[in-house]
Formats: C-alpha cells, structure tokens, sequence
C-alpha cells in the first residue's frame, strides 16, 4: 500500500509540473527591471544585447532567436548566468537587483488582469 501512494505521488509530481508549465506566460516582450523599476522593455524578436548596471557592477542581458539569457553577471555564485536560456518565465540576479521577465504582448489590449 505505501508503495503504491509513493508512485502516486510521485506520478501526480511530475505532471502537476509538466502542467504548470502551460501557466507560466509566454509572449513577445521582454521587462528588463532593476530594484523593480523597469529599464528596458524589449522584443523578444530582435537580437541584441543590453547592459544594466546594479550595485555591484554591470548584468549583460542577451537576446537571440527568440530566447533571451543573462549572459554576464557581477553576483559571486552566477546562478543567473547558469540559468541559460529561457522563452517564458523570469532569470532573477538577487545580489545584482536586476529581474529579466518574458511575457506580455504588444498586439493585445488588454492583459488577464483587466479583463
């Protein structure tokens, strides 16, 4: 019996996490915010790279193919930097204050919390 509620468990784990992954908003624009006051607001389309500078030094932000990624950061441990790439979701250097966050769109007029 308790092998059987262990596989359950375990089986309802994974696809309780494969399904969030369908709330988690995706979109075109890319918020690029430092302290929480945002710096940039990007497409998620056009390749470039932006810098923001926070208390401890520069965050280089890249986007590319549509996947954007931190792609240096001043904070000791670069658990942003080995985050990669991501298409939806957010990459958050805590030391640095600097947030990048994928979502939102430019053609709708409104968003979900305004409807």
């Amino acid at each position: 019996m308790d092998k059987l509620l262990l596989i359950c468990l375990i089986i309802f784990t994974i696809a309780g996490f494969l399904y969030s992954r369908e709330f988690i908003s995706s979109g075109n624009l890319v918020e690029v915010s430092l302290d929480n006051r945002p710096v940039y607001i990007l497409d998620l389309s056009e390749n470039r790279e932006v810098s923001v500078r926070g208390p401890l030094g520069n965050n280089v932000i890249e986007i590319r193919g549509g996947k954007v990624r931190m792609k240096e950061a001043p904070c000791p441990n670069k658990l942003c930097v080995h985050q990669g790439w991501i298409e939806r979701g957010s990459i958050i250097c805590l030391p640095n204050k600097v947030f990048v966050t994928v979502g939102g769109n430019e053609d709708k007029e409104y968003d979900a919390v305004t409807r």
